[in-house]
């Protein structure tokens, strides 16, 4: 008996105990299932993350009041040390005034830098005209002269900010495209110029941006920017804090560039020699491969559930196997009085252990990666196969497969031709 004889009598009896199979099969397929969909809404997750955040060059850094961790409680100004003596240091989650970003922005000059102030408006904003509205999802955001370069867009129509209008707070403003298109269908660069009302302010438009890719953690497209000081006269922020973006001329200076402006900030937040930082310097990525890397742990806790099923799955499937081989044991006395050997009878129960626990991983990728993509489908990213994962999830489920198969497979081997052909 050939191989391939073994592998066609393995599919025969597959297909003739169905139930049995489904219901192994889909044992199996549970524990791939969860694993392929954990990964691949993972990775599209992973992918708006990386769009989200690439706003800003790899050339870029920022220097924000606070990390990204939110620490709950009133953080405390002092800490007392081994000796119980209290030791000096700084307070941290003090917001960044005006007069500290305007004062960095004047005493940083590294060269070919270029710095931008940033201070975050209310969202869910309408913006309106006479004729036209949006819907309340547009974000205000606060900058400079240097907002658009330093942040990666780019003018479609118009143009950006200059110094004094910044500084006098004008009641100008740059339209996202998304913006631009609902109150300007026909024609969004009829936008540059008119008058339009954001939270029923008038504005004038100067400028209307290109689009920009987005993702479900920002939209570029529905954004109305401002001067800085125009948001800070006209809104109620609270306890707002302002941002600095500092674009170097190249990533090999990035270094030098972010050790400059550490030193430069902490004399304007009067901090002394032994006072830790009360600021946050991030480049452009930073923040996002923080957050990628928290989404790995999903990832870790996902393989553990995953193997726990197949191992689960195992047992089952070896039981059936068991079952099988006590089922069969006639068929097996004639396999052995017709010619075949030991070899040829263990190769078919591996077969068929292999093909239905390859089967139960077909179906558990499959299903993962199409329902994992929906949520591909809500972030707006492209269709996501985790080919890595696909890969080591057949071979996984076949080295299960083999594994659940042994012992029956030996064990049908080893029975006698003559015993089992009078078996009852």
């Amino acid at each position: 008996m050939t191989y391939k004889d073994s592998l066609a009598l393995s599919w025969k009896n597959i297909k003739g105990n169905k139930l049995r199979t489904s219901i192994t099969v889909v044992i199996i397929a549970l524990g791939i299932f969860a694993l392929i969909l954990i990964v691949t809404a993972i990775s599209a997750a992973s992918n708006s993350l990386t769009d989200s955040f690439s706003t800003m060059g790899a050339n870029s850094f920022s220097i924000r009041y606070r990390g990204i961790n939110v620490n709950f409680g009133r953080p405390s100004s002092q800490k007392k040390s081994k000796k119980g003596k209290v030791e000096r240091k700084s307070t941290a989650g003090i917001p960044i005034t005006v007069d500290e970003v305007r004062e960095f922005k004047e005493r940083y000059n590294f060269p070919g830098t270029k710095v931008g102030i940033t201070l975050r408006g209310p969202n869910g904003v309408v913006v309106n005209t006479s004729t036209k509205k949006t819907n309340p999802e547009n974000a205000i955001i606060g900058g400079d002269e240097n907002f658009v370069d330093i942040n990666g867009y780019s003018i479609a129509y118009g143009r950006t900010f200059t110094q004094p209008e910044v500084a006098s707070g004008s009641n100008i403003c740059i339209l996202g495209s998304g913006v631009a298109k609902t109150l300007f269908p026909a024609n969004p660069q009829k936008a540059v110029d008119a008058i339009v009302n954001v939270d029923h302010i008038p504005f004038r438009v100067i400028g209307v941006l290109e689009d920009k890719s987005s993702s479900a953690f920002f939209n570029t497209s529905k954004i109305v920017i401002t001067p800085y000081n125009t948001v800070r006269k006209l809104f109620t922020l609270g306890n707002s804090s302002y941002n600095l973006a500092v674009m170097v001329p190249d990533v090999k200076v990035m270094d030098a560039a972010i050790s400059e402006a550490t030193g430069i900030f902490r004399q304007i937040r009067k901090l002394n020699v032994k006072d830790a930082d009360n600021f946050f310097i991030d480049k452009s990525d930073s923040i996002a491969n923080v957050l990628l890397k928290n989404l790995s742990f999903l990832e870790l806790g996902t393989i553990g559930i995953a193997l726990i099923t197949l191992i689960t799955a195992a047992i089952g499937l070896m039981n059936i196997m068991l079952v099988a081989v006590n089922e069969r044991t006639k068929e097996i006395g004639l396999i052995k009085a017709l010619g075949g050997t030991r070899k040829d009878v263990r190769s078919q129960f591996l077969f068929e252990s292999f093909l239905i626990s390859v089967l139960g991983a077909v179906s558990g990728i499959v299903a993962g990666v199409l329902i994992g993509n929906i949520v591909a489908l809500l972030l707006k990213t492209g269709f996501v196969v985790p080919w890595g994962w696909v890969l080591t999830g057949i071979i996984v489920c076949g080295l299960v497969g083999l594994a659940a198969g042994l012992y029956p497979a030996i064990k049908a081997a080893k029975l006698d031709p003559i015993k089992a052909l009078r078996y009852e």
